[in-house]
């Protein structure tokens, strides 16, 4: 099965790269509309809907050999770790992170071969995951570290 995605630019990309589909937020009398016009459905099997407890809470990490999976914040705002399958217990330079958030709409691609988690970064905080397997395929493609495996959750004062 080919996993396909199309990225900000409209180019496809394939597979393996982690990829920001940027969308947008337009706003006028009427009130607003965020949108990602550049995400394709295409390859995808079922959805569904995370949302923590509190702010500050980690959801991490869960790895698919063929499972990937689209993420999209539908409110509040979010850290998203992915790492490969294959990174060292505790390589954080394997890490890639990206902040998603309701107030700049984008969806990313985590493609198979990944561990991902999350870090809730404001208080209601809502995921859509879209998944290109079933559940029941999903079931069998099951891998799972502690949350601080990859210890990305520290606040970065700047």
């Amino acid at each position: 099965m080919s996993l396909i995605c199309v990225n900000w630019r409209g180019a496809v990309c394939v597979g393996n790269q982690i990829e920001l589909i940027k969308g947008g937020l337009a706003v006028d009398d009427r009130g607003s509309l965020r949108f990602v016009n550049d995400f394709s459905f295409a390859g995808v099997k079922r959805f569904y809907q995370v949302e923590n407890h509190r702010q500050g809470f980690i959801r991490a990490w869960h790895g698919h050999e063929r499972e990937g999976k689209y993420v999209y914040a539908v409110s509040g705002s979010v850290l998203v770790g992915a790492v490969p399958l294959t990174a060292s217990v505790g390589d954080l330079a394997a890490v890639k992170k990206v902040v998603l958030s309701d107030q700049s709409p984008a969806v990313l691609w985590i493609p198979p071969g990944f561990y991902n988690g999350f870090m809730n970064l404001s208080a209601n905080s809502k995921l859509l995951f879209f998944s290109t397997s079933t559940l029941e395929d999903s079931r069998d493609d099951d891998i799972r570290k502690d949350y601080d495996t990859w210890n990305i959750w520290q606040e970065d004062f700047r």
